[in-house]
């Protein structure tokens, strides 16, 4: 039933961002919205973050449509598989167990945007304005990056590519996935993977937030996502790799530029904070 519409899944994944926000932070999790509302009443260049954070998203939303204006019709799938062969169906292969794909698909689809929302919760709550900043950039910097590569070096999902032999694990457990959430994720929108990229940028940011709790959260969550796009057979070696590298690279400068836009008397206090949690 939670897979049957995408009501359910948004009902499932309000659900899971409560909890999330309640583990990390052991405080009641409705006081991080009223927070989060409050922040962006207060802060201005919170507001303006979170608005240039909507936009790029909904820019990510309809990246589809601006794909078919363009007439691009160029396919990079026969080269990746090409360098790395049969690594997926390898991996899928060893691993694939009835009891693995239902909490694959979990992670996947509900637990990666769930997590991404409720980490704004978490540093909100924690009065953590550094990495509620580093949150926005970070998740700015990642889509910044992935679109322009979704347009211009379409590569496909590898259950889609026949040679690769690997099965769409997905639709064992969600079998309405290509009419209720392929139109938010592309089939040749795999390099770099965005599920690997932003699930490591939380990571980083749990880590380095100074919420050790939190941090275990995210980590445990980024090493389940990352298996999980092999073993549901949707991304390709090469596009996890990337997607690392991206997410290693928008985390890090996600807090460089949110200590820089913090400035100042406050920024001060809050940059010695996060030292003092970078050193933990």
């Amino acid at each position: 039933m939670l897979y049957q519409s995408m009501q359910g899944i948004s009902i499932a994944s309000a659900i899971t961002v409560v909890l999330l926000i309640w583990l990390g932070t052991l405080r009641n999790p409705f006081t991080a919205a009223y927070l989060f509302i409050k922040e962006l009443l207060t802060s201005r260049k919170f507001l303006l973050l979170f608005c240039i954070m909507v936009c790029i998203l909904l820019v990510n939303k309809y990246e589809l449509q601006i794909e078919n204006s363009l007439n691009y019709h160029k396919d990079f799938t026969p080269w990746v598989f090409s360098l790395e062969g049969h690594f997926v169906k390898n991996l899928q292969d060893f691993f694939h167990s009835s009891y693995i794909t239902p909490v694959s698909v979990f992670f996947y689809v509900i637990v990666f945007q769930s997590l991404l929302i409720a980490s704004v919760g978490v540093y909100v709550s924690d009065q953590n304005k550094v990495f509620v900043l580093a949150t926005c950039f970070s998740i700015i910097m990642n889509y910044a990056v992935a679109i322009p590569f979704y347009l211009f070096f379409p590569v496909n999902e590898v259950w889609s590519y026949p040679p690769s032999g690997v099965s769409f694990l997905m639709l064992d457990v969600f079998p309405n996935f290509e009419r209720e959430y392929r139109p938010l994720s592309g089939l040749d929108n795999c390099f770099p993977s965005l599920h690997t990229s932003i699930s490591v940028t939380m990571m980083v940011l749990g880590l380095r937030s100074g919420n050790r709790r939190f941090g275990i959260m995210t980590t445990i969550s980024a090493i389940v996502i990352i298996f999980s796009i092999f073993y549901l057979g949707i991304h390709w070696l090469t596009d996890m790799i990337a997607g690392t590298i991206l997410g290693l690279l928008a985390s890090n400068f996600g807090i460089l530029f949110a200590k820089m836009a913090l400035r100042g008397k406050e920024g001060t206090m809050l940059q010695q904070r996060s030292k003092i949690y970078d050193s933990l």
